[in-house]
């Protein structure tokens, strides 16, 4: 089994950055996608970015200033979250895809004011 934390959400002001890292353990070598996704106030949960075999796909709101990592593979996936609007402002979940399982993290918030 796998099981994944989230870190790195916090309050920050529009323009600003932040890092979000997500620590996966437990069968890790079974991992074939890792994921970020966000869910605002009253809204549904919405995908952000992927990573399969170290090629990023991005929802096209935060295509050119996110960036999503999963460096060698290995056990941790990052999210990099530059020029952050307050539509921005969610929790944000980690992901891991395996052959046969789908599994979340508890969330991350990430608060842009403006």
């Amino acid at each position: 089994q796998v099981q994944l934390v989230e870190s790195g959400g916090g309050l920050v002001q529009a323009g600003g950055s932040l890092r979000l890292s997500c620590a996966a353990s437990g069968s890790t070598f079974t991992i074939v996608t890792m994921e970020w996704y966000r869910q605002a106030p009253g809204k549904r949960r919405e995908l952000v970015a992927t990573v399969t075999g170290g090629t990023p796909n991005y929802a096209d709101s935060v295509r050119g200033r996110f960036t999503i990592s999963r460096p060698n593979a290995k056990n941790t996936a990052t999210l990099q979250m530059n020029s952050l609007k307050p539509e921005d402002t969610g929790v944000y979940y980690c992901h891991a895809r395996t052959l046969v399982a789908s599994i979340w993290g508890q969330g991350t918030l990430v608060t842009v004011s403006s």
